[in-house]
């Protein structure tokens, strides 16, 4: 399987599906921003619709998509199962995070590439690629890269949280029912993962960061965010310095948040 993190020389020499993952929590449109312009080639895909369920106070706001919606989706967009795809956004690849950890835990060849939108020195279209519907296989979700709420909360390892520090701390949440976060999760705010340009810090400075929090490859290790999505960047940061697979904890605070559960505050 390629690296979980590619650069646009190494785009320029295979021939890949690339995919736009734009999405916004202030409720802009991702779609729209890719219709205004987007990397030629690429096509759309949908967070909301095909990278999740509907939202539920007991499985949180992203919840996992049902394998077969997912495949139906990979398959309308014109991905294969013999498809490698190189996933993008605007946001140093923070959203189109989860469709690569998904295809990854799947088998799929995936990557991020680096910088995304933000970095690309070519000329954007608006061009939409006329992509033939393609066979993509329906496969579960692998158990042993998944966490429930009980084993996050009674992990041995460490589980680390990618939030701002601020909804950490508990400063503010803008989004869920309280603030907070899991008691004894540890912070990797996963934007910190990238530089100003959106792209990767070098892989020693990533195992670094890491290591500050407890992670050094020896261990398990649960990445959860808000709601299951930019948790996924912190796994591709994880498995991009040498460190291991990880597990996602699909519901994230959004789902930890409607429980009775204490919740933790401060750094």
């Amino acid at each position: 399987m390629i690296d979980p993190v590619v650069d646009e020389s190494w785009l320029r020499d295979h021939r890949v599906v690339l995919a736009d993952v734009r999405w916004y929590l202030d409720g802009r449109s991702g779609r729209e921003a890719y219709e205004r312009g987007h990397l030629p080639g690429a096509v759309f895909i949908d967070l909301d619709t095909a990278l999740a369920r509907h939202a539920s106070p007991a499985e949180g706001r992203h919840p996992l998509p049902d394998p077969e919606t997912f495949a139906a989706a990979m398959a309308a967009a014109g991905i294969g199962d013999q498809d490698q795809v190189i996933g993008y956004d605007d946001a140093g690849g923070v959203v189109a995070a989860r469709l690569v950890w998904l295809l990854r835990s799947i088998g799929h060849d995936a990557a991020l590439l680096d910088g995304g939108l933000t970095a690309y020195r070519g000329e954007l279209t608006t061009e939409v690629p006329r992509r033939q519907a393609a066979t993509f296989t329906v496969r579960p979700w692998p158990a042993d890269r998944l966490a429930s709420l009980e084993e996050t909360v009674a992990a041995p390892g460490v589980v680390l949280d990618a939030r701002d520090r601020s909804r950490f701390r508990g400063d503010a949440e803008p989004v869920d029912p309280r603030p907070g976060h899991i008691p004894g999760a540890r912070s990797l705010p996963c934007r910190d993962n990238v530089d100003a340009e959106g792209r990767f810090l070098p892989v020693p400075a990533l195992r670094e960061r890491f290591a500050a929090v407890g992670v050094d490859g020896s261990g398990d290790v649960i990445s959860y965010c808000g709601s299951g999505v930019t948790a996924c960047h912190n796994l591709i940061a994880l498995e991009h310095a040498g460190l291991g697979a990880g597990r996602l904890f699909p519901g994230s605070w959004s789902q930890y948040a409607h429980t009775d559960r204490r919740a933790a505050t401060g750094d």
